[in-house]
């Protein structure tokens, strides 16, 4: 089954990219322009696996988003024209999955993606990779 990612944000060139690169990648994509409409599709079922959301919204603040999302076990990537240290912990405090400022590069948002809910295809994310012990020979070259 294909699994659906939500897509808030209100300016409609960003949705569309970040919609053309998710499906791209076999994902499902629902977007909403505001507050409003992002809530109404948390309530629906089946739920997002994903909601990637806009801080600054026209009808509120992206943070209601972020709670309502976390409330039906969504994570949510956050989203943000302020790139500020402040912001970003404010969001991550607050139980956001990831942050991203804007503008961003489409790979770092795919990989972002990638590592909180895996490929799309029901594949799950590859599991991070540990450093060795520090009693353990390290890969690469050595001199």
């Amino acid at each position: 089954m294909i699994q659906t990612i939500l897509v808030v944000d209100d300016e409609r060139d960003l949705a569309a990219t970040c919609e053309r690169l998710l499906r791209r990648r076999g994902w499902n994509v629902v977007t909403a322009g505001s507050r409003e409409t992002a809530l109404s599709v948390l309530a629906r079922t089946p739920r997002p696996v994903l909601a990637i959301v806009d801080r600054q919204l026209p009808d509120g603040d992206g943070l209601d988003v972020l709670r309502a999302a976390l409330a039906v076990q969504t994570p949510v990537i956050m989203v943000t024209g302020y790139g500020a240290a402040a912001t970003r912990r404010l969001v991550l405090d607050e139980g956001a999955a990831g942050f991203l400022a804007k503008p961003f590069s489409s790979h770092d948002l795919l990989e972002l993606v990638r590592r909180i809910v895996g490929d799309g295809s029901g594949t799950a994310a590859a599991p991070a990779i540990r450093p060795p012990a520090p009693d353990q020979p390290r890969p690469g070259i050595h001199c």
